[in-house]
This record gives C-alpha cells, sequence and structure tokens, in this order.
C-alpha cells in the first residue's frame, strides 16, 4: 500500500524532503527524521541507477514512501525505477497533454499503459501478485514549469491517470520571465502557483509544491497543498553547519 494515497485519502498533507546526495547511509539518515517521504532525484542529484537501488533499500526500512525524480520523460526510466522499488515518479518539464499521457503510460501495466513486466525488487514490499495492484499504488507526478506547460496546464492536469502535478518554482519562475528563486513572492509567480492550485482541485488532482525552508513549507500546507517538500539532504547538511560555526567565536575559517 502507498503511504501517501492513504495521508491523501485521510485528507492529511504529506511532507518530504529529496535526496541528491548518492550515498545508502544518506538515505537512511533521511528516513528517520520524521518525513512522509523522500524523493531521489536523478534529474539534478549526483545519482545513477546504481546509487539508487540501494538508497531504494535502506530506505525500505522505515515507513517512509520512496520516490524518484527521473532525469527526464524516458518510458524506460521510469519503468526501471519502479521495478526498483519506487513507489511513484516525479517527471520533470512536462509540457502538454501527449508528454502526460506518456509519463502515465509507463507508470501503468497493459491494458492502461505499456509498463513492461519485470519488477525486479518491487516483489519484495508488493508480494508475488504485485502486478495486480500496482497500477492503482505507484503514483505518477508531472511537473509543471515551462513555458507551454503553464499555458497549458488545463489539459495536463486533466489527463487520466494523473496522481499529482509538482510545482518546480525555479523552472516556472524562469519560464516567467523571473528570476529562478526558491520560496518566490514575486506577484506573477504567485498568481501561477494559485491557478495551478485550483486547476489540480478542479480536476481532483493532488498539488505539490517545492520549497526551501519551514516558512514556506508551512505557507503550502496552510495553503492546501497536499504534498510539499521541506529541505533536501545537501541543504540540510550545509545549513546546519554554517549555523553552527557561525556560533562560535574566538575563531575564524581557516585561520
Amino acid at each position: 500500500m502507498n503511504r501517501l494515497k492513504k495521508l491523501w485519502r485521510e485528507g492529511k498533507p504529506a511532507v518530504g524532503a529529496f535526496l541528491s546526495i548518492p550515498s545508502g547511509l544518506s538515505a537512511e539518515a533521511m528516513a528517520h527524521t520524521g518525513v512522509d517521504w523522500l524523493c531521489l532525484d536523478m534529474q539534478h542529484g549526483c545519482l545513477d541507477y546504481s546509487d539508487v537501488v540501494p538508497m531504494l533499500t535502506a530506505i525500505s526500512t522505515t515507513a517512509v514512501v520512496p520516490l524518484v525524480r527521473v532525469p527526464w520523460n524516458e518510458p524506460s526510466m521510469i519503468m526501471k525505477v519502479l521495478d526498483a522499488g519506487a513507489y511513484g515518479v516525479i517527471v520533470p518539464m512536462v509540457s502538454n497533454r501527449a508528454e502526460a499521457e506518456r509519463a502515465v503510460a509507463a507508470c501503468r501495466y497493459p491494458p492502461a499503459g505499456i509498463r513492461s513486466n519485470g519488477p525486479n525488487r518491487a516483489v519484495y514490499y508488493g508480494g508475488a501478485d504485485y502486478q495486480k495492484g500496482a497500477d492503482g499504488e505507484m503514483l505518477c507526478i508531472a511537473m509543471i514549469e515551462t513555458a507551454e506547460g503553464i499555458a497549458k496546464m488545463d489539459e495536463i492536469i486533466s489527463t487520466p491517470g494523473l496522481d499529482a502535478v509538482y510545482i518546480g518554482p525555479t523552472d516556472l519562475a524562469l519560464s516567467l520571465g523571473l528570476a529562478p528563486v526558491m520560496d518566490n513572492d514575486e506577484p506573477k509567480h504567485v498568481a501561477t502557483v494559485n491557478k495551478i492550485l485550483e486547476t489540480c482541485r478542479k480536476h481532483k488532482v493532488k498539488a505539490a509544491m517545492h520549497t526551501a525552508s519551514a516558512k514556506y513549507t508551512q505557507r503550502f500546507i496552510d495553503q492546501g497543498f497536499d504534498m510539499v517538500m521541506l529541505v533536501n539532504d545537501r541543504m540540510a547538511m550545509s545549513n546546519y553547519v554554517k549555523a553552527e560555526v557561525g556560533k562560535l567565536t574566538g575563531w575564524k575559517p581557516g585561520a
């Protein structure tokens, strides 16, 4: 059972984090922080498929839901990470209905889609009859962040089988002619985010948001987003150490 779907059925938001460091140990550590989900970032993180498998294995020692952001809307990679044990994929830069349909099809077995049969590691949590329930549990999440995607958000979000839409705020900002700021208060950016959320609600699709601080995570939870990213592993480590260094007196870095 996909615990994210259970939370959503209960009307609860899901808070998570992104993993960009290729390490089973750091993945396991992040899985013990209390978040609901973790996303292995193959698009912008330093992760290859050979890194993803042991990281998924480490996360499976907990109840945290493992997702993978694939590098591109490419069916073979979507199928491979699902077979490896991901409970869903986040697909970047989906710009129109055809691209959304392509992503959905890769997440579903025939006749609903084109996913090839071979859930190698997934059977360890799904059981021998994994295929029977997989279509209803695997999450297909499309990112709306391009100029075309913004213009065609209604046709994307209304795609049958699409579970959620994930907003990438910096690429969204670039597409709007704005600076690529993560927690963005530019009126044009805010209005676009609000429109995506409203369109998700209209089509009964879950809305997800990427943030860089607890302040903005809370803001989007309060606004009604179903899924919010709180932090990524690299920034969590870096920001914590910088803050601790800043508390020291009588010492300067490199002195």
